[in-house]
């Protein structure tokens, strides 16, 4: 589980730029930066309000498994 400071980060990003924020707690190239990516194309808000939605209220530890991990966790070691 991520810090509180690497969430509040993913916040400020997913403000300024929502498919980085996305990007960055569920890793690239999932549905979840894809739909935030068209979200984003077609209107900012809507892209604003889903990169939100997926960092606060999404389940993270479905995402770790070693292909798609975020890119600041640590590998697994077992």
């Amino acid at each position: 589980m991520p810090n509180a400071c690497a969430i509040c980060c993913e916040i400020v990003l997913a403000v300024l730029l929502p498919p980085l924020g996305v990007c960055l707690s569920h890793g690239c190239c999932t549905v979840e930066f894809l739909i935030c990516l068209l979200l984003t194309c077609l209107g900012y808000l809507p892209g604003i309000i889903y990169a939100l939605y997926i960092i606060v209220f999404a389940n993270r530890e479905e995402y770790f498994d070693e292909h798609r991990r975020p890119l600041y966790a640590p590998a697994y070691s077992g």
